[in-house]
């Protein structure tokens, strides 16, 4: 039962947030405890009176008066959420949209990398801008957050919401931060237990990769974009931020991040700052693209712009010489499995390879099922080694 207004001349008025103990009383053949709270009124805090309904009167359940024991309990359950810290609201309440415009925006554009930012960004334009629209800090709730992902789950799958969940946590951790709210609402929002797991990512062959080079041949530049991710799991802001000062003879050294519109940017992780060894399937793309360019010195671009090449080249020859385009992260996830095919197993090479921090994040993000072939040629191995 919703808790009901009480006429404010029934109480003195409690000017601080002290404990209460609040006043048991009986009325309609039930009890009710009453005590004083901090609501939003128009958008500001106002100090007033509550009353909630605690049990209805029963001497069989040993709820007989309102001096009973099981009834006292009762009000002091209740009276425990009231008291409690996170009742006490601190700041001016505002509205979420202003809020994330002119305070939350601002603070995150100068701290978060630059693709970070631009998934913050897209989850909030994509999402929760129009879910927030009129509400106010203060006035959110849980139990709208709860509401907002479960009515998402017949178009969006769980990782989706887990996002949309983080970056929305993120607004309101600011704004408890900041002391305009007492609580994160967003840290008792759960995610749907009937939200669609995410479909397997796709990841490419060493022989789809070596299609997609052949249908570049005209192309070196996009050869050698295709070779970095395919055959050495480099991720598209790490081709991106290549520089010719980065190169060797013998390696590749990753140094930097560069997103389309959102600048240039350290990598992902500290993990991800390291050399990768050059292999024939990369140096001689690597080598012809070189001789084309019209300047390679120490801080010049290898690829000027790779989103244009790849919209404008790569994916256009791909898709026309029959071949499947999943972007170039494929590249990268393909390149994890082949070289644990590869090693017959060595998953340490492949962590190596993607500059991951756990080998957990190589397994379960990275890894993907073995072909057939392989499968067998393991099955065989295990048979030889057991007839030994």
């Amino acid at each position: 039962m919703s808790d009901q207004a009480i006429t404010p001349t029934k109480l003195p008025r409690h000017k601080s947030d002290r404990h209460q103990s609040g006043y048991v009383y009986e009325a309609s053949n039930a009890f009710h405890v009453r005590y004083y709270t901090t609501e939003i009124v128009d958008g500001k805090s106002k100090r007033v009176q509550r009353s909630k309904w605690l049990c209805t009167k029963d001497r069989n359940t040993g709820h007989g008066s309102k001096t009973a024991k099981a009834v006292q309990m009762l009000a002091a359950d209740h009276m425990r959420t009231i008291n409690a810290p996170s009742r006490v609201i601190t700041g001016d309440d505002c509205k979420i949209v202003d809020f994330y415009t002119n305070r939350y925006l601002p603070r995150i554009q100068t701290r978060l990398k630059p693709s970070t930012l631009r998934g913050y960004k897209q989850v909030w334009e994509q999402h929760l801008k129009g879910h927030f629209a009129g509400l106010t800090l203060q006035g959110y709730e849980s139990k709208l957050g709860q509401r907002f992902l479960q009515s998402l789950t017949d178009t969006q799958n769980r990782t989706t919401l887990k996002h949309i969940k983080a970056v929305a946590g993120a607004i309101f951790k600011r704004a408890k931060l900041d002391e305009i709210i007492p609580s994160n609402p967003w840290r008792d929002v759960e995610i749907p237990e009937d939200a669609k797991e995410p479909a397997n990512t796709p990841h490419y062959t060493m022989e789809q990769a070596e299609d997609m080079i052949t249908a570049l041949v005209e192309h070196v530049d996009g050869q050698l974009v295709i070779a970095l991710a395919c055959f050495l799991g480099l991720g598209p802001a790490e081709i991106s931020g290549l520089q010719w000062g980065d190169i060797d003879n013998e390696s590749i050294s990753i140094r930097r991040n560069k997103v389309t519109n959102c600048g240039v940017g350290s990598p992902k992780t500290p993990s991800r700052i390291a050399s990768v060894p050059l292999i024939g399937q990369v140096r001689i793309p690597l080598l012809l693209w070189r001789a084309k360019s019209q300047d390679v010195s120490d801080g010049a671009w290898v690829i000027p712009d790779l989103h244009n090449l790849t919209e404008r080249v790569i994916k256009p020859c791909v898709r026309k010489s029959g071949c499947k385009w999943h972007g170039l992260y494929a590249g990268r996830r393909g390149a994890c499995t082949a070289v644990i095919e590869a090693t017959n197993g060595n998953y340490a090479v492949a962590q190596a390879l993607l500059r991951h921090k756990s080998m957990t994040t190589t397994l379960n993000v990275y890894k993907k099922a073995i072909t057939k072939g392989a499968f067998q040629t393991g099955m065989k191995q295990l048979e030889a080694s057991l007839s030994k």
